[in-house]
């Protein structure tokens, strides 16, 4: 018994120093940039474009000159570029906060791209990838960045995920990234855009302020993917009715779509422009009056928003002129057992609970997760050429302490932490202090997650002057957050951020 004993001490120790040597050889692994290099081609507008895709890290360092994060991404360059200050490169990712940039990478940005069947169920796989004719690699060079936590992005030596997971410090690291990939690969007099769809649209104002009050790095433009740059705009706070305000209009656009209104407008640009009208007005007016609002104003406010929202008299009564989204989403189509969309408002799901109040899953994101998750790890293992014993998180909630820090300075004013979290000013100080900066704004009228007339509330209230106000355009499209998986929304997404990118780039 005493040999077996000792025998087994022996083992454990032998087995614990393999075990130590192996998590330090993965752990030292992990602060050497790796690269997957892979060439290809690919016709868009039939013109045929050869380039690199490059699949790796990054390592960033601290300002201690230690080793802090290993940051994944997917950089597609032209071919036969001889000029790169002819040449524009765009950072792009997505949002979340927590969300690789999968989505845009294979929805949009990519030179390859999945097909869905938008807005109709998608089901299980086989899924088919095709050739992106809707992709600006044509007239742009692209970097997908995958934030800490998501893609092959993980902190390394003494840093932890955590550390990357808050508003100032996500907009430090992705800024960092961008300098560093700038200088490594000689692009600092390249044209430069910030793609960000989401809280990418939050993070990218932060970027473009940090990476010119920071690394001297001004972009050319700035394109926002289903803006939100002021999170008070969507988050229903108690006593605060601007996200009733700025709701309206989608809600609108989402029971013309689903023929919920007694009477349909023939013309849905018109239609709403009467809805906008009525939301910052009589709607607005009647809120902010709280319990003062008279019962006769009452009632003709509750008629017209019948007209607009198709839902029930008794039920605005009830919820007091006041639905927050979810209840909206189950509440629309509660007649046909169904319930619709938060990201794209086109899209209808089983409602699990008949007596719900609120729509607790999103019929659009639970359709296509699949079919983008499947399409893009098949293509990053199998064209990209990437290791299969790399592991891509396609999001950052898989870890159990994934929790955003929402603290930001710049937006803290005279209630510190307690203010509700704002990039509008660091887009309006990067703007100011590069006026030639372009923003492009890209709103889909069905979207839910990030209402259109919550971003125009956004710009307007920003208070820039009228030299730069000029500086930004906005595109709207019938479609949802992810406007660009429906094809034709995605022919006129190419074509706006095209001619924005070319027409800035000069």
């Amino acid at each position: 018994m005493r040999k077996n004993n000792i025998a087994a001490v022996v083992l454990m120790l032998l087995l614990n120093c393999t075990l130590d040597a192996s998590a330090q050889a993965d752990s030292i692994a992990a602060t050497i940039p790796q690269k997957f290099i892979t060439k290809h081609s690919i016709k868009i507008d039939n013109k045929l474009i050869s380039y690199t895709a490059v699949a790796g890290t990054l390592t960033l360092k601290n300002e201690k000159d230690e080793l802090i994060a290993s940051i994944g991404y997917t950089a597609y360059t032209k071919d036969g570029e001889t000029d790169n200050s002819k040449r524009p490169v765009t950072f792009s990712y997505n949002g979340g906060p927590g969300s690789s940039s999968m989505w845009l990478h294979m929805g949009i940005m990519g030179p390859r791209r999945v097909v869905v069947n938008d807005p109709s169920p998608n089901g299980p796989a086989p899924y088919k990838i095709e050739d992106n004719n809707y992709s600006i690699l044509d007239v742009s060079d692209v970097v997908m960045i995958d934030p800490v936590g998501t893609g092959l992005s993980r902190a390394i030596g003494k840093a932890k995920n955590t550390d990357f997971w808050g508003v100032d410090a996500d907009i430090k690291s992705i800024s960092q990234f961008i300098k560093d990939y700038v200088h490594q690969n000689e692009r600092w007099n390249s044209p430069k855009y910030l793609l960000g769809e989401s809280y990418g649209t939050f993070r990218s104002a932060g970027v473009a302020d940090y990476l010119q009050e920071n690394f001297g790095i001004s972009v050319n433009g700035v394109v926002l993917v289903s803006s939100v740059l002021d999170i008070r705009t969507l988050s229903f706070q108690p006593t605060d009715d601007l996200p009733f305000i700025v709701n309206l209009p989608t809600y609108a656009a989402t029971a013309w779509y689903h023929n919920k209104l007694a009477n349909k407008p023939a013309n849905l640009q018109l239609f709403l422009k009467e809805v906008r009208t009525f939301a910052t007005g009589d709607y607005a007016s009647a809120l902010l009056q709280g319990d003062a609002l008279t019962v006769e104003e009452r009632n003709k406010i509750i008629d017209k928003l019948v007209g607009y929202t198709g839902l029930s008299k008794d039920y605005l009564e009830k919820a007091n002129m006041r639905v927050v989204q979810p209840q909206f989403s189950q509440e629309l189509l509660r007649g046909t057992r169904e319930v619709a969309g938060r990201l794209d408002s086109r899209y209808k799901g089983i409602a699990q609970d008949e007596l719900g109040e609120y729509a607790f899953y999103d019929p659009q994101s639970s359709d296509i997760s699949p079919a983008f998750i499947s399409a893009f790890m098949n293509y990053y293992t199998t064209e990209l050429k990437v290791s299969k014993d790399k592991v891509y998180n396609t999001g950052a909630y898989a870890f159990p302490d994934f929790k955003w820090d929402w603290k930001h300075a710049r937006s803290n004013g005279f209630f510190g932490d307690a203010a509700t979290p704002n990039t509008a000013p660091d887009l309006k100080n990067a703007m100011s202090s590069n006026p030639k900066m372009k923003i492009l704004v890209l709103n889909g009228l069905y979207d839910l997650a990030t209402p259109f007339a919550g971003t125009e509330y956004t710009f307007d209230h920003m208070g820039l002057n009228k030299k730069i106000r000029s500086n930004i355009s906005m595109k709207y499209y019938e479609a949802g957050h992810m406007m660009y998986i429906l094809n034709s929304a995605a022919a006129a997404f190419k074509k706006d951020v095209a001619e924005f990118i070319t027409g800035s780039s000069k």
